[in-house]
């Protein structure tokens, strides 16, 4: 296997592109390193420079995702523009969305980082959700199910094939306006 040389950091972005493709594909228990590094055009010993172990090398992956994610949202507040975000987010880096949302999630080694990623964001929804629906028990109960709504509702999006692109965020959105509708 011919290996082209590249700098430290395009090395090691190429094999989280390659590892995230791979994982998004089988999974983080049926994945391999040899079908990381056949999908990156590598040898398992450059592989093995840049990561220790699989368990390493899937946590880099997920913390690349969230990291593009929160990159592309709103910090402390969600607004307008917040589930246009994560559509956004989504279009740009399918496989890490779904590997933080759908595999990570159900993963008991790596779920902590999902979860809290979940919790941040569900406080925030509380906090938000609080001068509109005085119970605080249905306010929770809204700001959990408007983060579980949209977050399943941009993966459903991913896998109907991204339909219409522009009204994917509007639509989403008309979903959760409807769980505040509900618990106000």
């Amino acid at each position: 296997m011919e290996t082209v040389r590249l700098p430290r950091a395009a090395r090691r972005e190429q094999i989280l592109d390659a590892a995230t493709r791979a994982f998004a594909r089988s999974g983080f228990t049926a994945t391999g390193l040899e079908d990381v590094a056949a999908e990156a055009g590598i040898s398992r010993v450059i592989l093995y420079r840049h990561f220790d172990s699989k368990t390493d090398l899937y946590r880099a992956v997920l913390d690349r995702a969230e990291a593009r994610l929160r990159a592309q949202g709103e910090a402390d507040d969600y607004g307008r523009g917040t589930i246009p975000a994560l559509v956004r987010s989504a279009a740009a880096d399918p496989d890490g969305f779904r590997l933080l949302f759908r595999y990570a999630a159900r993963e008991p080694e790596f779920r902590d980082l999902v979860d809290a990623f979940a919790a941040e964001s569900i406080e925030i929804g509380r906090r938000q959700l609080a001068p509109r629906i005085t119970d605080p028990v249905w306010a929770g109960w809204a700001a959990r199910l408007t983060f579980t709504v949209t977050v399943e509702g941009v993966i459903a999006w991913l896998d109907a094939g991204r339909p219409d692109p522009d009204s994917a965020a509007e639509r989403i959105s008309r979903a959760v306006r409807g769980i505040i509708e509900a618990a106000s």
